[in-house]
């Protein structure tokens, strides 16, 4: 009773947290619009209220140019785009606010079952937050749009409808609102909803007749001049239209030959993303098929606007993989490509640039036509291959760790997840460091500060060693190839091998990384510096860059592609530091740990002299590393595990054990191990329902 009542505390405490966030989003999105002037707020309300908008104008709907919807559409949010001209927005704001935390309460309830009290508890919350977060939501609250309305009303209509004719008008209406929501009736017919599926064709038809016999002419120009509105709007092939017609045109294909591959691909995309949304749906999983189904309507879709894909996040649903460590892959994936531009995801590569340019349409086809989803009958749906965890070993402080739930994983995390998490941390890590400029006044203010206190300490030595490399040609060709060349490329490397060999020392290394570049962003932003090169009348010359134009506040064009004063601590010697510690102390040979000391004495040699950091940048550069370890241990405990017993073959725990301890440990029983000494290759496969025998003593 008592572990129940625990429990609930918990679950209840994180449910008012989580609603506490998704409040907080909402008032940070309304704010974010209202708080524009009536000029810029809502700007795609412009089609209807500006000067020559569709209110303005007396003819046609189409007449403005700019207005994309269906006539039926035209119709019936002519009502509402006048109250928002009256109400300067306000009333559209709160009203799209009002559509999405009904669309997060009907999705939270259509999850598929078996779904625990606790799980059911907490999905309203994040979904209205993931909602709120993805980049369709946002763009509506934004811009003004109505593409939350026809997503809304098919689900509603195959979740909270009583009967199937209230079903099928609900959806019918979205249809006529959005022509691909159509899609709907050939599922609803295939899996048994007969009635819905034809009272949702019998809708659409005629609230299309109905904006026929209002609108004609308009009906004519949409339905037959326009083929269904493939033409209108400017520039299809945008990468705001993430639909296979737009991904297409992007290619460079046109003409008839594009418009064929179109329809070849597009027939495809539907054959295989219904049947699969057939399945799934039968398989009880209605609303995982109802996504699906969004995906193939974005695909196939001539234009899919941004503001119009939140059938893809709806895919996050599904459950991909065996393994509990796998299970994360997917709906990471999903929320990142739905929240973050595709430049922040993939790194800016001409090979990749077509990728990057329609992330969320391959996400779609993905979902719709390749995903292998689990159904509901799999041995793996409720209960996945549990994840190997070990506990650590004792510290030497009773509150070691802190954070006692971040349980140390023995397996290698999901490659591809890995990649992204990393690729995503360092464009958030850019993006600050690139908005914490300070000032250039401030930033030579500091500069002198740091030469004054180097003076004081007599280690003033930068103007020294940079003019002695500049005359030695063959030095200042050396340290600038080393300063350009390894800043990335050994941490990276170090990362690779350890991943491969050593899983567990790879999270424990990574986390002391990840924490010492977070501090060092903290120096960026609170202590802007100039380094040596940008120091005006003090002589350095610049090895790397060239002579650098210092009567320019912005200091010629590299002031564009970084922040030129994030200087203090220096990462090029913090991460440098960092890769040797990490092969001081995991590598088995003493001549692997003495070339690991190398990189961190050549970079501190290259960031003198090519005049690109002062000494103390180096030693706050150390000083982040040395917190960023410290505080993986403070959190985490030692680097050290003990290894459950049939986590691993006893044999391989005993010759690793040996091997760094020189103890024969008994390692059936279970022993203390350096976290990752070959511990590897069978994590994840046993289970782990026997608490570890306590460490051997060293």
């Amino acid at each position: 009773m008592r572990g129940s009542a625990t429990t609930d505390s918990r679950t209840g405490a994180a449910r008012v947290a989580l609603w506490f966030v998704a409040a907080v989003l909402a008032i940070r999105q309304t704010a974010a619009v209202l708080r524009q002037p009536p000029g810029e707020r809502l700007t795609d309300l412009e089609t209807w209220i500006g000067p020559n908008g569709v209110l303005q104008v007396k003819g046609s709907l189409y007449d403005a140019d700019k207005f994309t919807g269906t006539p039926f559409a035209g119709l019936v949010l002519k009502p509402l785009a006048r109250s928002a001209e009256q109400s300067l927005g306000v009333a559209w704001t709160f009203g799209t606010l009002l559509l999405v935390v009904v669309l997060g309460l009907v999705a939270a309830r259509a999850l598929p079952g078996p779904v625990s009290r606790r799980s059911g508890l907490l999905a309203a919350p994040v979904a209205i937050s993931l909602l709120m977060l993805s980049l369709p939501v946002r763009n509506s609250f934004h811009l003004g749009q109505t593409s939350i309305i026809p997503v809304l009303l098919v689900l509603l209509g195959c979740f909270a409808a009583r009967g199937e004719r209230s079903s099928g008008v609900l959806i019918g209406i979205g249809a006529a609102l959005q022509p691909t929501v159509l899609l709907f009736a050939p599922l609803l017919w295939m899996t048994g909803r007969r009635r819905a599926a034809v009272t949702s064709a019998g809708t659409f038809a005629a609230c299309s007749a109905l904006a026929w016999a209002a609108l004609p002419s308009d009906s004519w120009m949409y339905w037959v001049h326009q083929v269904a509105g493939a033409g209108l709007g400017a520039r299809p092939d945008s990468l705001a239209n993430q639909s296979l017609h737009g991904a297409l045109l992007r290619l460079g294909l046109a003409g008839p030959l594009e418009i064929a591959l179109f329809v070849v691909l597009a027939a495809a995309v539907c054959f295989f993303g219904l049947r699969r949304a057939v399945r799934y749906a039968q398989d009880g999983q209605l609303l995982l098929a109802v996504a699906l189904t969004g995906c193939v309507a974005v695909a196939i879709s001539p234009t899919a606007w941004q503001h119009q894909l939140l059938w893809v996040l709806l895919a996050v649903v599904g459950r991909v993989g065996k393994r509990a460590s796998d299970r994360m892959l997917w709906p990471v994936l999903v929320i990142l490509a739905m929240t973050l531009p595709g430049k922040m995801l993939l790194p800016n590569m001409t090979l990749l640039h077509p990728v990057r340019e329609n992330v969320v349409l391959i996400a779609a086809l993905a979902a719709a036509c390749a995903v292998p989803f689990l159904p509901r009958t799999s041995p793996y749906f409720r209960r996945p291959v549990p994840t190997q965890y070990a506990e650590p070993a004792v510290a030497r402080w009773a509150r070691v760790p802190l954070l006692p739930f971040w349980r140390r994983v023995l397996s290698r995390p999901n490659l591809l997840l890995e990649l992204l998490v990393i690729r995503v941390g360092y464009s958030v890590y850019s993006h600050i460091r690139a908005a914490a400029t300070g000032g250039v006044a401030a930033a030579e203010e500091h500069g002198r500060q740091i030469l004054a206190a180097e003076q004081a300490l007599g280690i003033d030595i930068e103007h020294w060693v940079n003019h002695a490399v500049v005359n030695a040609k063959w030095a200042e060709a050396f340290f600038d190839f080393y300063y350009t060349s390894f800043h990335f490329v050994v941490p990276l490397t170090i990362l690779g091998v350890l991943y491969v060999r050593r899983p567990a020392d790879y999270r424990w290394a990574r986390s002391s990384l990840a924490f010492a570049t977070l501090l060092a962003l903290l120096g960026f932003w609170f202590y802007p510096l100039a380094p040596p090169r940008l120091m005006p009348g003090m002589g350095f010359i610049d090895t790397v860059h060239g002579p650098q134009d210092l009567a320019n506040p912005d200091y010629g064009a590299m002031t564009a592609v970084t922040n030129q004063y994030a200087a203090m601590p220096s990462l090029h010697f913090g991460w440098s530091l960092w890769c040797g510690l990490i092969v001081v102390v995991l590598a088995p040979k003493l001549w692997m740990k003495l070339l690991g000391l190398l990189h961190p004495l050549f970079t501190i040699c290259a960031i003198v002299a090519t005049a690109n950091h002062w000494v103390l940048d180096a030693a706050g550069g150390a000083a982040v590393v040395g917190a960023g370890f410290g505080l993986t241990y403070l959190l985490a405990g030692r680097r050290e595990l003990r290894i459950p017993a049939g986590a691993v073959p006893a044999a391989r725990a005993g010759r690793a054990a040996d091997a760094d301890t020189g103890t024969a440990a008994d390692a059936g029983t279970g022993t203390a191990v350096p976290a990752g000494s070959g511990t590897n290759e069978n994590a994840g496969t046993g289970t782990n329902e026997h608490a570890p025998v306590p460490a051997t003593p060293k």
